[in-house]
């Protein structure tokens, strides 16, 4: 029976010390693994990192210049299809839910479903992003997706064009670049 008194760490997760400077029998006597002389050989003789004994570090011989995008670079936590299979019928796949399921972690922008995996019933999902493969098979499934944006895609495709015909048109490109050319030409005669 185990008991507080009968505890032990599990073999091989703890380690004998390494006991320095008992005798040159001991193979760590004498320079106690710290060689001969030096710097290094010395009590508080710790070098910073990127030091080269005085000469210009490699970090300040480069040259720094440009532009680097990896600082507005979004991440997003990663669901595929595999995941969302256990899930019940018709449940309503959030952020909350993948949260409290331990699907994901931590911190990231949003949510991106991929369709690695196959789906065997329809489930409400909810993300931010989804890739085509994984659209269409949880449509196939009798699911919907809505787009934490606002966007909503459902199963049917009678159903997809009803909410085509609800929508406002968009204006094209050209309209937009026409009327701001108008404006700097406004502007340029001022």
């Amino acid at each position: 029976m185990m008991r507080l008194h009968n505890l032990r760490p599990r073999p091989g997760s703890r380690h004998r010390v390494k006991r320095l400077g008992c005798g040159e029998s001991s193979g760590h006597g004498k320079t106690s693994g710290k060689g001969h002389k030096g710097q290094k050989a010395r009590s508080g003789g710790s070098i910073r990192l990127g030091f080269e004994g005085g000469q210009m570090p490699l970090i300040r011989r480069l040259p720094k210049r440009g532009f680097n995008n990896a600082a507005f670079h979004k991440r997003y936590a990663i669901v595929n299809l595999d995941d969302l299979g256990d899930f019940k019928a018709g449940t309503i796949v959030n952020e909350q839910l993948l949260r409290e399921s331990k699907l994901v972690r931590g911190h990231f922008a949003g949510i991106k479903i991929l369709g690695d995996g196959e789906l065997k019933h329809g489930l409400k999902v909810e993300a931010d992003k989804v890739s085509a493969a994984a659209r269409e098979k949880i449509e196939k499934a009798g699911g919907t997706i809505t787009l934490r944006d606002g966007r909503t895609r459902l199963a049917t495709p009678e159903a997809v064009d009803l909410t085509a015909t609800e929508t406002t048109p968009k204006k094209s490109k050209t309209a937009a670049k026409a009327k701001s050319q108008a404006k700097k030409k406004i502007s340029r005669k001022r």
